[in-house]
């Protein structure tokens, strides 16, 4: 299952049935999950914890050091869970000292050219289309969907189940449930075709946008809004992780509609 063209480390730790392809290097200090598959020319670098059943196309590089210039050598990693899809000429960056690793969760889609940098934190069930590029430092939440050609700033916190239109520049956190699109980017509606699909009674959908009619819509002033949200609409766990996001946000969220 290992092609005689590729490099492999007698270090590296692989199950016995991954697929590598020709011309593919991998380095010492890795893990191989089983039933991955890896195509050629592949770069699979120090650090490296591949899960299993993934797929790496021709041209990824897994694992290599960070474009920081603080990073120090430190023994970091880059960690992929099981089932995940990486598409060609992708590039993830092992962690710094910040938090020592970079992750990508399982049963993820990163589609060709899109560059996860040191210390990002990618959820479960992300996909993230063509070219997006996402700064170092970032937290991206389970279900999230980035289309094509959109930037993420250093420090940005993108809330679960939310999806962002190609083309935008992230420079604030965006809430979870919600579509966001336009320059700069605004909140545009609640995600409801994404949470449908993923088995959200519409009932709840309905209370998800009741709380956002009340952030986004009904108040200019984010602080008052989370107060009448708070304390006048019914309480659920949706709610409630709309409120501590926007609670925990340093760098601010993203702008209502105008």
């Amino acid at each position: 299952m290992i092609s005689n063209l590729a490099s492999v480390h007698p270090d590296a730790k692989v199950a016995d049935n991954v697929e590598i392809g020709p011309f593919t290097t991998i380095y010492g200090d890795v893990e191989i999950g089983e039933g991955t598959w890896i195509g050629p020319n592949v770069t699979i670098m120090d650090g490296a914890r591949i899960g299993k059943n993934c797929k790496i196309f021709p041209g990824a590089v897994i694992s290599a050091i960070p474009q920081d210039l603080k990073f120090d050598g430190e023994n970091s990693t880059a960690e992929i869970g099981d089932h995940t899809t990486i598409r060609e000429c992708v590039t993830i960056n092992r962690g710094t000292k910040d938090r020592m690793t970079t992750k990508v969760g399982d049963h993820c889609l990163l589609m060709a050219y899109v560059h996860i940098a040191h210390d990002v934190l990618v959820g479960n069930h992300c996909i993230l289309a063509n070219t997006a590029n996402i700064a170092g430092h970032v937290v991206i939440g389970d279900w999230v969907i980035i289309e094509g050609v959109v930037a993420v700033q250093q420090f940005v916190h993108i809330g679960k189940h939310s999806f962002i239109a190609g083309g935008s520049l992230v420079r604030k956190n965006v809430p979870p449930f919600i579509k966001a699109a336009r320059e700069p980017l605004t909140y545009a509606g609640v995600n409801t075709i994404g949470l449908r699909r993923r088995g959200y009674a519409d009932n709840v959908i309905s209370q998800i946008e009741d709380v956002y009619r009340t952030l986004y819509v009904h108040n200019s002033n984010i602080s008052q809004a989370m107060k009448v949200a708070d304390l006048e609409l019914p309480d659920f766990a949706e709610k409630k992780d709309i409120l501590s996001f926007i609670e925990d946000s340093t760098k601010g969220i993203i702008r209502g509609p105008v």
